[in-house]
Protein backbone atom coordinates (compact mmCIF):
# COMPACT_ATOMS: atom_id res chain seq x y z
CA UNK A 1 0.00 0.00 0.00
CA UNK A 2 1.54 3.50 -0.53
CA UNK A 3 2.20 6.04 1.92
CA UNK A 4 -0.94 7.83 3.49
CA UNK A 5 -0.64 11.52 2.23
CA UNK A 6 -1.65 13.49 5.61
CA UNK A 7 -3.83 15.83 5.14
CA UNK A 8 -4.98 18.91 7.87
CA UNK A 9 -8.11 20.54 7.50
CA UNK A 10 -9.58 23.62 9.53
CA UNK A 11 -13.04 22.22 10.52
CA UNK A 12 -14.04 25.13 12.13
CA UNK A 13 -13.47 28.02 9.06
CA UNK A 14 -15.64 29.45 6.66
CA UNK A 15 -19.41 30.40 6.52
CA UNK A 16 -20.48 26.40 5.65
CA UNK A 17 -18.16 25.21 8.52
CA UNK A 18 -18.43 22.78 10.31
CA UNK A 19 -21.08 20.47 8.01
CA UNK A 20 -19.71 21.37 4.73
CA UNK A 21 -16.15 21.22 5.74
CA UNK A 22 -16.46 17.85 7.16
CA UNK A 23 -18.47 16.48 4.22
CA UNK A 24 -15.78 17.85 1.81
CA UNK A 25 -12.80 15.56 4.14
CA UNK A 26 -14.86 12.68 3.70
CA UNK A 27 -15.58 12.48 0.31
CA UNK A 28 -11.94 13.15 -0.43
CA UNK A 29 -11.40 10.21 1.76
CA UNK A 30 -13.98 7.55 0.46
CA UNK A 31 -12.50 8.84 -3.24
CA UNK A 32 -8.57 8.55 -2.16
CA UNK A 33 -6.98 5.17 -0.84
CA UNK A 34 -4.07 6.83 -0.04
CA UNK A 35 -5.36 9.78 2.35
CA UNK A 36 -5.86 10.47 5.99
CA UNK A 37 -7.61 13.75 7.22
CA UNK A 38 -6.91 15.47 10.09
CA UNK A 39 -10.11 17.08 11.08
CA UNK A 40 -9.31 20.29 13.49
CA UNK A 41 -11.55 21.82 15.44
CA UNK A 42 -13.97 21.97 18.37
CA UNK A 43 -14.54 17.91 18.69
CA UNK A 44 -17.86 17.60 19.27
CA UNK A 45 -19.10 20.30 16.99
CA UNK A 46 -16.56 18.09 14.70
CA UNK A 47 -17.75 14.56 15.90
CA UNK A 48 -21.65 15.87 15.23
CA UNK A 49 -21.38 16.79 11.63
CA UNK A 50 -19.34 13.45 11.47
CA UNK A 51 -21.96 11.70 12.77
CA UNK A 52 -24.23 9.78 9.40
CA UNK A 53 -21.13 9.84 7.05
CA UNK A 54 -19.77 6.51 6.17
CA UNK A 55 -15.93 6.22 6.41
CA UNK A 56 -12.75 4.46 6.82
CA UNK A 57 -12.36 5.31 10.96
CA UNK A 58 -9.00 4.88 10.52
CA UNK A 59 -8.05 7.29 7.89
CA UNK A 60 -9.90 10.33 9.74
CA UNK A 61 -8.89 11.49 13.01
CA UNK A 62 -10.17 14.55 15.04
CA UNK A 63 -7.72 16.73 16.25
CA UNK A 64 -9.84 19.23 19.45
CA UNK A 65 -8.69 22.79 18.78
CA UNK A 66 -11.28 25.19 21.09
CA UNK A 67 -10.60 28.32 19.70
CA UNK A 68 -11.68 29.73 16.16
CA UNK A 69 -9.77 32.06 14.36
CA UNK A 70 -13.04 34.99 13.12
CA UNK A 71 -12.51 36.62 9.83
CA UNK A 72 -12.53 40.04 11.11
CA UNK A 73 -9.74 39.57 13.66
CA UNK A 74 -6.16 41.02 13.38
CA UNK A 75 -3.85 38.08 11.47
CA UNK A 76 -0.94 38.55 13.07
CA UNK A 77 -1.97 38.89 16.65
CA UNK A 78 -4.98 36.21 16.42
CA UNK A 79 -1.94 34.17 15.08
CA UNK A 80 -0.25 34.90 18.07
CA UNK A 81 -2.90 34.71 21.30
CA UNK A 82 -4.99 31.90 19.84
CA UNK A 83 -2.65 29.14 20.25
CA UNK A 84 -5.42 26.42 20.39
CA UNK A 85 -7.63 27.58 17.37
CA UNK A 86 -8.16 25.45 14.38
CA UNK A 87 -5.53 27.13 12.02
CA UNK A 88 -2.67 27.18 14.55
CA UNK A 89 -2.97 23.74 15.63
CA UNK A 90 -3.96 22.75 11.81
CA UNK A 91 -0.73 24.46 10.72
CA UNK A 92 1.41 23.05 13.27
CA UNK A 93 0.80 19.39 12.61
CA UNK A 94 2.88 20.61 9.42
CA UNK A 95 5.07 22.36 11.04
CA UNK A 96 5.91 19.53 13.24
CA UNK A 97 5.74 16.60 10.03
CA UNK A 98 2.23 15.18 11.35
CA UNK A 99 0.80 16.36 8.24
CA UNK A 100 1.80 17.27 4.48
CA UNK A 101 -0.71 19.80 3.86
CA UNK A 102 -2.91 21.89 5.64
CA UNK A 103 -6.10 23.76 4.38
CA UNK A 104 -8.24 26.50 5.83
CA UNK A 105 -11.80 28.27 4.44
CA UNK A 106 -11.47 30.89 7.54
CA UNK A 107 -9.35 33.78 7.75
CA UNK A 108 -7.16 34.66 4.62
CA UNK A 109 -5.16 36.73 6.76
CA UNK A 110 -4.61 34.07 9.57
CA UNK A 111 -3.75 31.28 7.21
CA UNK A 112 -1.40 33.61 5.04
CA UNK A 113 0.53 34.97 8.22
CA UNK A 114 0.20 31.15 9.95
CA UNK A 115 1.61 29.99 6.44
CA UNK A 116 4.79 31.85 6.74
CA UNK A 117 5.35 32.08 10.37
CA UNK A 118 4.09 28.54 11.53
CA UNK A 119 4.73 26.47 8.29
CA UNK A 120 7.92 28.53 7.16
CA UNK A 121 9.35 29.07 3.66
CA UNK A 122 11.92 26.87 1.54
CA UNK A 123 15.08 27.96 1.30
CA UNK A 124 15.58 30.17 -1.77
CA UNK A 125 12.07 31.45 -1.39
CA UNK A 126 12.12 35.11 -0.73
CA UNK A 127 8.04 35.24 -0.74
CA UNK A 128 5.25 32.76 -0.83
CA UNK A 129 2.81 33.99 -3.39
CA UNK A 130 -0.89 32.63 -3.12
CA UNK A 131 -1.83 31.15 -6.33
CA UNK A 132 -5.67 30.36 -7.53
CA UNK A 133 -6.17 27.86 -10.11
CA UNK A 134 -8.67 29.84 -12.76
CA UNK A 135 -10.77 28.37 -15.68
CA UNK A 136 -9.79 29.86 -18.81
CA UNK A 137 -11.04 28.56 -22.71
CA UNK A 138 -8.02 26.63 -23.22
CA UNK A 139 -7.80 25.10 -19.53
CA UNK A 140 -6.53 25.99 -16.29
CA UNK A 141 -4.50 28.84 -15.23
CA UNK A 142 -2.87 30.15 -12.81
CA UNK A 143 -3.06 33.45 -11.50
CA UNK A 144 0.18 34.56 -8.91
CA UNK A 145 0.40 36.51 -6.68
CA UNK A 146 -3.22 37.00 -5.77
CA UNK A 147 -3.30 38.60 -2.73
CA UNK A 148 0.15 37.48 -0.21
CA UNK A 149 1.99 40.04 -1.21
CA UNK A 150 1.42 43.60 -2.42
CA UNK A 151 4.59 44.94 -1.73
CA UNK A 152 6.42 42.26 -4.29
CA UNK A 153 9.37 43.39 -5.95
CA UNK A 154 10.84 42.37 -9.85
CA UNK A 155 12.92 39.41 -8.61
CA UNK A 156 9.95 38.10 -6.10
CA UNK A 157 8.00 37.83 -9.42
CA UNK A 158 10.80 35.86 -11.17
CA UNK A 159 10.47 33.53 -8.52
CA UNK A 160 6.71 33.89 -8.69
CA UNK A 161 6.90 32.72 -12.39
CA UNK A 162 9.18 29.86 -11.22
CA UNK A 163 7.08 28.29 -8.58
CA UNK A 164 4.09 28.64 -10.55
CA UNK A 165 5.44 26.73 -14.29
CA UNK A 166 6.50 23.90 -11.90
CA UNK A 167 3.47 23.96 -10.43
CA UNK A 168 1.05 23.64 -13.43
CA UNK A 169 3.57 21.64 -14.93
CA UNK A 170 4.05 18.58 -12.18
CA UNK A 171 0.04 19.39 -10.19
CA UNK A 172 -1.94 20.42 -13.51
CA UNK A 173 -0.13 18.07 -16.28
CA UNK A 174 0.51 21.47 -18.62
CA UNK A 175 3.98 20.46 -20.61
CA UNK A 176 6.20 24.07 -20.69
CA UNK A 177 3.92 26.00 -19.38
CA UNK A 178 3.76 29.60 -20.92
CA UNK A 179 4.34 32.35 -18.39
CA UNK A 180 2.77 36.08 -19.31
CA UNK A 181 3.06 39.05 -16.82
CA UNK A 182 -0.07 40.99 -16.13
CA UNK A 183 0.65 44.30 -18.02
CA UNK A 184 -2.07 47.54 -19.64
CA UNK A 185 -0.57 46.79 -22.88
CA UNK A 186 0.96 44.53 -24.88
CA UNK A 187 4.16 46.48 -25.74
CA UNK A 188 7.24 45.88 -23.82
CA UNK A 189 7.54 49.47 -23.08
CA UNK A 190 4.24 49.56 -21.24
CA UNK A 191 3.49 49.28 -17.67
CA UNK A 192 4.61 50.48 -14.29
CA UNK A 193 7.84 51.04 -12.78
CA UNK A 194 7.45 47.25 -11.73
CA UNK A 195 6.30 45.57 -14.95
CA UNK A 196 8.75 47.37 -16.80
CA UNK A 197 11.82 46.15 -14.18
CA UNK A 198 10.16 42.73 -14.10
CA UNK A 199 9.64 42.39 -17.63
CA UNK A 200 13.33 41.71 -19.33
CA UNK A 201 14.46 39.61 -15.80
CA UNK A 202 11.55 37.19 -16.69
CA UNK A 203 12.67 37.49 -20.57
CA UNK A 204 15.96 36.30 -19.55
CA UNK A 205 15.00 33.50 -17.15
CA UNK A 206 15.79 30.48 -18.56
CA UNK A 207 13.77 28.48 -16.63
CA UNK A 208 10.13 29.67 -17.69
CA UNK A 209 8.39 29.79 -21.05
CA UNK A 210 7.81 33.53 -20.97
CA UNK A 211 5.85 34.83 -23.57
CA UNK A 212 5.35 38.66 -22.89
CA UNK A 213 2.66 40.67 -20.98
CA UNK A 214 -0.83 39.96 -21.52
CA UNK A 215 -3.75 42.29 -20.79
CA UNK A 216 -6.56 41.44 -18.23
CA UNK A 217 -9.33 40.84 -21.03
CA UNK A 218 -6.63 38.08 -22.71
CA UNK A 219 -6.66 35.98 -19.35
CA UNK A 220 -10.23 34.41 -20.17
CA UNK A 221 -9.09 33.17 -23.37
CA UNK A 222 -5.87 31.17 -22.16
CA UNK A 223 -3.50 33.55 -23.35
CA UNK A 224 -0.96 32.51 -20.86
CA UNK A 225 -0.83 29.09 -18.57
CA UNK A 226 0.50 31.33 -15.73
CA UNK A 227 0.27 34.93 -15.57
CA UNK A 228 2.62 36.57 -13.01
CA UNK A 229 1.68 40.31 -10.72
CA UNK A 230 2.03 41.73 -7.71
CA UNK A 231 -0.71 40.87 -5.03
CA UNK A 232 -2.91 44.11 -5.37
CA UNK A 233 -3.16 43.49 -9.03
CA UNK A 234 -3.71 39.87 -9.01
CA UNK A 235 -6.48 40.47 -6.30
CA UNK A 236 -8.33 43.16 -8.23
CA UNK A 237 -8.23 40.86 -11.42
CA UNK A 238 -9.27 37.87 -9.67
CA UNK A 239 -11.98 39.75 -8.17
CA UNK A 240 -13.56 40.69 -11.03
CA UNK A 241 -13.08 37.33 -12.60
CA UNK A 242 -15.25 36.10 -10.08
CA UNK A 243 -17.86 38.73 -10.20
CA UNK A 244 -18.39 38.66 -13.89
CA UNK A 245 -18.79 34.98 -13.95
CA UNK A 246 -21.57 35.53 -11.41
CA UNK A 247 -23.03 38.67 -12.82
CA UNK A 248 -23.25 36.50 -16.01
CA UNK A 249 -24.48 33.36 -14.50
CA UNK A 250 -27.20 35.52 -13.00
CA UNK A 251 -28.01 37.35 -16.43
CA UNK A 252 -28.18 34.03 -18.54
CA UNK A 253 -30.58 32.85 -16.21
CA UNK A 254 -32.49 35.70 -15.89
CA UNK A 255 -32.78 35.45 -19.49
CA UNK A 256 -33.36 31.91 -19.81
CA UNK A 257 -36.46 31.91 -17.68
CA UNK A 258 -38.47 35.41 -18.94
CA UNK A 259 -40.80 34.21 -21.01
CA UNK A 260 -42.71 30.22 -21.33
CA UNK A 261 -40.34 29.81 -24.93
CA UNK A 262 -37.44 30.55 -23.47
CA UNK A 263 -37.63 27.91 -20.26
CA UNK A 264 -38.62 25.37 -23.16
CA UNK A 265 -35.63 26.49 -25.33
CA UNK A 266 -33.73 25.80 -21.86
CA UNK A 267 -34.97 23.04 -21.20
CA UNK A 268 -33.66 21.62 -24.65
CA UNK A 269 -29.86 23.48 -24.02
CA UNK A 270 -29.56 22.75 -20.60
CA UNK A 271 -27.55 19.58 -20.93
CA UNK A 272 -25.11 21.42 -23.16
CA UNK A 273 -25.33 24.37 -21.40
CA UNK A 274 -24.14 22.59 -18.35
CA UNK A 275 -21.39 20.32 -19.80
CA UNK A 276 -19.69 23.89 -21.21
CA UNK A 277 -20.09 26.04 -17.92
CA UNK A 278 -18.58 23.35 -15.94
CA UNK A 279 -15.42 23.99 -17.13
CA UNK A 280 -15.55 27.74 -15.46
CA UNK A 281 -16.25 26.27 -12.65
CA UNK A 282 -14.10 27.68 -9.89
CA UNK A 283 -15.09 25.16 -7.56
CA UNK A 284 -13.58 22.26 -9.82
CA UNK A 285 -9.68 23.11 -8.94
CA UNK A 286 -9.87 23.68 -5.12
CA UNK A 287 -8.62 26.62 -3.44
CA UNK A 288 -5.21 28.94 -4.17
CA UNK A 289 -2.06 27.23 -2.72
CA UNK A 290 0.47 29.44 -1.12
CA UNK A 291 3.43 28.25 -2.95
CA UNK A 292 7.21 27.85 -1.72
CA UNK A 293 6.03 26.73 2.00
CA UNK A 294 7.71 23.70 3.22
CA UNK A 295 4.25 22.32 3.21
CA UNK A 296 1.43 22.70 1.92
CA UNK A 297 -0.64 25.51 2.91
CA UNK A 298 -4.05 25.98 0.46
CA UNK A 299 -6.60 28.49 0.85
CA UNK A 300 -10.40 27.98 -0.32
CA UNK A 301 -13.29 30.62 -0.80
CA UNK A 302 -14.67 31.10 2.56
CA UNK A 303 -18.42 30.27 0.67
CA UNK A 304 -16.57 26.87 0.35
CA UNK A 305 -18.70 23.74 -0.13
CA UNK A 306 -18.01 20.24 0.05
CA UNK A 307 -17.04 19.91 -3.22
CA UNK A 308 -14.62 22.54 -3.34
CA UNK A 309 -13.13 21.41 -0.23
CA UNK A 310 -13.24 17.75 -1.65
CA UNK A 311 -11.36 19.10 -4.58
CA UNK A 312 -8.87 21.35 -2.50
CA UNK A 313 -7.68 17.99 -0.24
CA UNK A 314 -6.96 15.89 -3.60
CA UNK A 315 -5.39 18.95 -5.26
CA UNK A 316 -3.02 18.70 -2.06
CA UNK A 317 -2.69 14.64 -2.45
CA UNK A 318 -0.89 15.53 -5.99
CA UNK A 319 0.90 18.32 -4.51
CA UNK A 320 2.46 16.12 -2.26
CA UNK A 321 2.74 13.25 -4.28
CA UNK A 322 4.75 15.13 -7.01
CA UNK A 323 6.73 16.81 -4.60
CA UNK A 324 6.46 20.40 -5.29
CA UNK A 325 7.95 22.00 -2.42
CA UNK A 326 11.52 20.25 -2.96
CA UNK A 327 11.34 21.20 -6.49
CA UNK A 328 10.87 24.55 -5.66
CA UNK A 329 13.47 24.53 -3.62
CA UNK A 330 15.81 22.97 -6.01
CA UNK A 331 14.78 25.14 -8.61
CA UNK A 332 15.32 27.89 -6.33
CA UNK A 333 18.14 27.79 -4.50
CA UNK A 334 20.59 29.28 -7.01
CA UNK A 335 18.64 32.57 -6.46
Amino acid sequence: MAELVRVAVDAMGGDNAPAEIVKGAIDAVNECKNLKVFLVGREDDVNRALSGLTYEKERVQVVNATEVIEMAEPPVMAIRTKKDSSIVKGMYLVNHGECDAFISAGSTGATLVGGQVIVGRVKGVDRAPLAPVIPTRKGPALLIDCGANVDAKAHHLVQFAKMGSIYMENVMKIKNPTVGILNIGAEEEKGNALVKETFPLLKNCPDINFIGSVEARDIPAGTADVIVCEAFAGNIALKMYEGTAKTMMGVLKEGLTSTFKSKIGALLALPSLKKSLKAYDLKQYGGAPLLGLKGLVVKTHGSAEAVEVKNSILQCVTFTEQNISEKIRENLASD
